[in-house]
């Protein structure tokens, strides 16, 4: 990548429990990447055999059960693929003590390692920057959805992959979120040179009307830009 390239990664775990100090592991881990603002394909996720019982309350948030994890890799098994996905990149995360605490543990427990994820990336915490954005306002990632204009009602219980995928459009709602739809990736330079003439003799376009329902749902994304920037260049 170019030094002008901006790279994050939008991170999201799944615990068997609250706190690491009481033996607590993680289960499910869900990456998403940004290069320069935009969502690419790339995504890391792995569910991970915690060698541990998962709390039942935390069975309830996330849906992951024992028997499910029996077969699944060791968090040995998979940091070498988890760090070369998020080393380099800024990390976005939704209270980030807790997931940045339960990923250093399980480095700290591998034999020999003396790493921690600050040694490896950069981190962002979406909580207090919308907390700061919106004080005296719930800021949970539901809580923020809502605000924001954000589709979330797939979401009936947490899952790290989908959390991640969630929070990278509230990062980008929150921060900002537009940019111009005719930008192209860096590797298509050569496409914003090109000029296609159209021959005067081609066949009208067919025009085809959006719905009410579009229409509508079209407007109220408008809306939820402007009030999360301050300005949307559609509105105008």
């Amino acid at each position: 990548m170019s030094k002008s390239t901006v790279r994050q990664v939008v991170l999201d775990t799944e615990t068997t429990g609250l706190n690491p100090q009481e033996g607590h592991r993680i289960i499910e881990i869900g990456c998403v990447e940004l290069v320069n603002r935009r969502l690419t394909r790339n995504t890391f996720h792995v569910y991970i055999n915690p060698d541990r019982v998962i709390d039942q309350g935390a069975i309830e948030v996330h849906g992951i059960t024992n028997e499910f994890l029996q077969d699944k890799p060791r968090f040995e098994d998979i940091v070498d693929d988890y760090l070369a996905f998020t080393e380099g990149a800024e990390l976005i995360i939704h209270n980030a003590p807790f997931d940045v605490g339960f990923l250093n543990h399980e480095l700290a427990l591998l034999k020999g390692a003396k790493l921690t994820v600050e040694d490896k990336s950069t981190i962002f915490d979406t909580l207090p920057f919308a907390r700061k954005k919106y004080p005296g306002a719930r800021a949970s990632l539901d809580a923020l959805c809502k605000r924001l204009g954000i589709d979330n009602s797939h979401r009936e219980l947490h899952g790290a992959l989908l959390d991640a995928e969630i929070l990278a459009e509230v990062y980008l709602s929150m921060t900002g979120g537009q940019f111009s739809l005719l930008d192209f990736d860096e590797g298509s330079k050569e496409q914003k040179q090109q000029i296609v003439r159209l021959s005067a003799d081609r066949p009208k376009l067919k025009v085809i009307n959006c719905s009410d329902e579009e229409l509508q749902a079209h407007q109220q994304r408008l809306e939820a830009i402007e009030k999360a920037s301050g300005e949307c260049l559609w509105n105008k």
